[in-house]
């Protein structure tokens, strides 16, 4: 295997320079997101918590503090603001009571979804003079990264 070259380490310069470009890549999608969430009645974490509801269901506010990286207490006031908007309820499990689960509702559902379409249209846009190929070759590369990044 002369040509395995994953042991191998790479160049600084280019290291910097992708995490440089990585960096400004983070802000400008950020942003963009900034951007589209202006025109709902949602904040940035709020569009997260909705976003890990939507994609893996109902769950605990321990288990939506601890995926968000947010104090409990944080995360409490978070939901109480949302369940006001009629964007989730809490809902007591049947066999423990004491257990309290965000359930996302339809309005939340509704936001998540065309916020998640509108972020998708402009990386379409981004992606206008990318080949075929190149698109699939990006996205090969990106999920091994965010792979080697768990």
């Amino acid at each position: 295997m002369a040509n395995d070259t994953r042991n191998h380490t790479h160049d600084p310069e280019k290291v910097a320079f992708m995490e440089k470009e990585l960096r400004y890549i983070s802000g400008i999608i950020k942003q963009k997101g900034r951007e589209i969430l202006n025109s709902y009645t949602i904040t940035p974490p709020q569009f997260v918590a909705l976003q890990w509801l939507f994609e893996h269901g109902d769950m605990t506010i321990g288990d939506l503090s601890n995926k968000m990286y947010l104090a409990f207490s944080t995360t409490t006031d978070l939901v109480d603001r949302m369940e006001k908007n009629n964007l989730v309820m809490r809902i007591r499990e049947e066999q423990d009571r004491r257990v309290v689960r965000i359930k996302l509702l339809q309005e939340g559902e509704r936001i998540i979804e065309e916020v998640i379409q509108k972020r998708q249209e402009y990386l379409e846009t981004v992606l206008a003079d990318f080949t075929q190929s190149e698109v699939e070759q990006f996205s090969f590369l990106l999920e091994k990264l965010h792979t080697n990044m768990k």
